[in-house]
């Protein structure tokens, strides 16, 4: 499936950007295994939450079953994958978890701004600009794989704009997310 393709190759391009940040600035990251305050319950684009729903469905049962019990936990805002301060589909989280804690560039209400997790950084006097994530780029590439991946996933059905992470976890064994 050339949409589910292009996902891959998005995601693999901003592990190597994010990689490179992390190299360059590793000693003012804090971020790290254990580090979940960022990691909340998610509403995905299609794309994503194929490559997560078959992330989720090669656990092993008992896992999938906590991760279901989690999930019916209303006032857990914490992200359903989250087990023990670890992510069980790791490999397979979305861009925007790939993403969290480092430098990215906002633009809110006309304005630009770099945000970042505020455990990491501290004490640096500026970043260089080569370090900075330009997020509405970003998010740009990320809508048009998403098209093509719905465009040819769904055909002429509606798919949906966004798919929560409870509608993932419900529909491990049927098909939630068209393949």
């Amino acid at each position: 499936m050339a949409g589910l393709q292009n996902y891959l190759q998005l995601r693999a391009r901003v592990d190597d950007l994010c990689a490179t940040i992390v190299a360059q600035l590793a000693e003012h990251l804090a971020c790290g295994p254990g580090c979940d305050s960022c990691c909340r319950a998610l509403a995905l684009f299609p794309v994503e939450a194929q490559v997560v729903q078959q992330a989720v469905a090669e656990l092993p049962p008992a896992k999938i079953e906590r991760i279901r019990q989690r999930r019916r936990s209303a006032a857990n805002e914490c992200c359903p994958f989250l087990e023990d301060g670890l992510c069980l589909v790791y490999e397979a989280r979305p861009i925007i978890c790939r993403t969290h804690g480092l430098p990215i560039l906002l633009s809110e209400a006309g304005e630009s701004r770099v945000d970042f997790c505020p455990r990491n950084f501290v004490g640096l006097e500026s970043l260089p600009g080569n370090a900075v994530i330009q997020l509405d780029q970003l998010n740009t590439i990320l809508v048009v794989v998403n098209q093509a991946f719905v465009a040819e996933a769904y055909g002429d059905s509606l798919p949906p704009e966004r798919v929560s992470m409870a509608e993932i976890i419900d529909g491990i064994g049927r098909a939630t997310v068209k393949p």
